[in-house]
Order: structure tokens, then C-alpha cells, then sequence
């Protein structure tokens, strides 16, 4: 019994696959994430304040300033974006 060999790649059958899609907007905007995620971090923080500082605290303190220093990157690559800079990540 002969096999039929698959093409192993788009470019063997000669046809070019179309691009992806898109992501969904909601997966895409870092802005959601990096706002739930330090809301998150601040629970923690308050938890962990009350059942005693420890270790968690600081983790969870450490993740609030993480976030905030990720939502400053944002807002500087977003601002360079809009201005026009050439080493501005573009679709912010």
C-alpha cells in the first residue's frame, strides 16, 4: 500500500496560507492586565498586612511597584507612538 506523502509546508503545494487574524482586542490592550494585576497585588498586600507583615507583604509591595512601573513604560512608549518617534513600539 502506497502512501500519499503531506506536504509538509504551505510553500510545497505552491499556495500561500492567508495571515492569521488579529488578537481580540481584550487580549491585546496591556492596559486591562497591568490594572487588574496591581489591584490584585494590593489585596494581597492588605491581607498580608493583617494576618501579619511577612514575606507575602513584601512580594505583594514589590508587585504594586512593578505594575506602576510598568503602566509609566506604557504611557512613555504610548506618548513616543503618538509623537511619531522612529523607535516608538507601534499599535499601542
Amino acid at each position: 500500500m502506497a502512501s500519499k506523502k503531506e506536504p509538509e509546508s504551505p510553500g510545497e503545494t505552491g499556495k500561500s496560507l492567508p495571515p492569521p487574524p488579529p488578537p481580540p482586542a481584550r487580549l491585546v490592550d496591556l492596559w486591562q492586565i497591568v490594572i487588574v494585576g496591581t489591584i490584585v497585588w494590593a489585596g494581597v498586600l492588605a491581607v498580608a498586612l493583617f494576618t501579619g507583615p511577612g514575606i507575602l507583604a513584601w512580594t505583594a509591595f514589590t508587585g504594586i511597584v512593578l505594575g506602576g512601573i510598568g503602566m509609566a513604560i506604557m504611557t512613555w512608549q504610548r506618548s513616543a507612538a503618538r509623537r511619531g518617534s522612529k523607535t516608538a513600539q507601534q499599535g499601542l
